[in-house]
């Protein structure tokens, strides 16, 4: 793993990695677009995609263009991305161009396939979570990880697990290439688990090799 202050890059089979942290100040202003969506049902219809996207969820909502840009949530993406595509290859991107970003609203047995994304690259970060994810069904020494988000390359062998779990905390961030596959698992008692994604283009002469 490599770290620099609040950011770090793993690779834990292939293609690697980056994590960061989502600003305090900014969690909380998407929060409350989210909030504030929730209370007006024709916004909230008009902006739920939960159809055309993977999870097996409540809802899952379009941020708003005009908001992302305004509220610092671009701005942030592009930054974080060009630190990753930089830390990873050596490059500096000179395009940044989002495609869209939504906010997925989990609750009490409900999940997120495996499944990939579009463009170049994409990301996944949290900005509400459960006061627990609940026991193990078993309620042994197992590992729990309910609620965990896995990423998955290729399959287990020596040396590769194949898959990455990481459990979530609020205002943490992940970066990575749209082709990897990633799940979500269900988690068991009240609240929601709140997370947003995105996925974005770069220089195409960088993402295509």
């Amino acid at each position: 793993m490599k770290e620099k202050g609040n950011r770090s890059l793993f690779r834990p089979f292939g293609p690697s990695i980056g994590k960061t942290f989502i600003p305090e100040v900014l969690v909380d202003k998407i929060n409350k677009y989210v909030d504030d969506l929730i209370q007006d049902d024709v916004k909230a219809k008009a902006q739920d995609v939960g159809a055309n996207l993977a999870g097996n969820v409540k809802q899952e909502f379009d941020i708003d263009p005009k908001f992302a840009n305004e509220c610092g949530w671009v701005e942030f993406l592009s930054k974080e991305c060009a630190y990753w595509i930089k830390e990873s290859t050596g490059k500096k991107i000179k395009k940044f161009h989002l495609i869209g970003t939504w906010v997925v609203r989990q609750f009490e047995n409900e999940y997120n396939p495996p499944h990939l994304h579009n463009g170049h690259i994409s990301g996944l970060g949290y900005l509400k979570l459960p006061p627990s994810f609940g026991n193990t069904i078993q309620h042994s020494k197992k590992n729990n990880t309910h609620g965990e988000i896995n990423f998955m390359h290729g399959s287990e062998q020596f040396l590769s697990t194949g898959i990455k779990t990481e459990k979530p905390k609020v205002g943490d961030f992940y970066i990575f290439p749209s082709y990897l596959y990633h799940f979500v698992n269900p988690f068991y008692g009240d609240g929601e688990r709140r997370s947003i994604s995105f996925n974005a283009f770069v220089d195409e002469n960088i993402a295509k090799i």
